[in-house]
């Protein structure tokens, strides 16, 4: 875990934990996702923690949406060899979710510092934005690199629930005000205990615009 941690501090917040899939042209339905997705903003200073909540089930609904029902074909249809499937994807998601919190709750544990929240310079919708740009890749650590282990939509999408059900169980018991007064540096900025939460949702939808991408590839299995 301290392994991976310091990869994370080291390259920075939005990094190590994403994918290293070149991006295709971007499309209109990818357009009209990013767009569903950003509806609700998260801004910087917001106390109370519905908006986030509300994001991670923004989040959870989109990858459902483009997920259920596709076949065994479809899940581990590779546009080329050195790109992710579908069920790369997902697989890596379920393990990030579960990584992330993790580490999330480990920076909670320490002493709050509200006289440092000033320094948090990012918003929220930064954060979200810097994250689900799929104009940068970055290569996932080997701890988090798939292999393509989901046949069938239905036990993908399990083990993500199965994952994200405690981070929104923490979520719903957390103070925001608390959240916010924990404060986390990194090369490229410094962080408070919300948005450290909330990476966990964006990461998700990081990856679920990849999805998307792999079934607009012309050689997507049609069923």
């Amino acid at each position: 875990m301290y392994k991976i941690m310091n990869m994370i501090a080291i390259a920075g917040f939005s990094a190590v934990l994403l994918s290293s899939t070149p991006v295709p042209q971007q499309s209109v339905a990818h357009k009209n996702y990013t767009e569903a997705i950003e509806q609700a903003p998260l801004t910087k200073g917001v106390e109370g923690t519905d908006s986030l909540l509300q994001y991670f089930d923004q989040t959870t609904k989109e990858l459902e949406k483009q997920v259920s029902g596709l076949s065994e074909a479809q899940l581990q249809f590779k546009a080329a060899p050195d790109k992710w499937s579908i069920s790369q994807c997902l697989e890596h998601i379920v393990l990030s979710e579960r990584m992330i919190f993790d580490m999330a709750k480990a920076s909670l544990t320490k002493a709050p510092q509200p006289e440092r929240k000033g320094e948090v310079q990012m918003t929220d919708d930064n954060l979200k934005t810097t994250i689900t740009d799929r104009s940068h890749k970055f290569q996932a650590p080997k701890e988090l690199q798939p292999t393509g282990i989901y046949k069938d939509s239905k036990t993908a999408l399990a083990d993500f629930l199965t994952a994200r059900q405690p981070v929104i169980d923490y979520i719903k018991n957390a103070d925001a005000k608390d959240l916010r007064n924990h404060i986390n540096d990194y090369p490229t900025g410094v962080v408070d205990g919300y948005q450290g939460l909330m990476f966990i949702a964006a990461h998700c939808a990081r990856h679920t615009k990849q999805i998307e991408e792999v079934k607009a590839d012309p050689n997507f299995p049609k069923q």
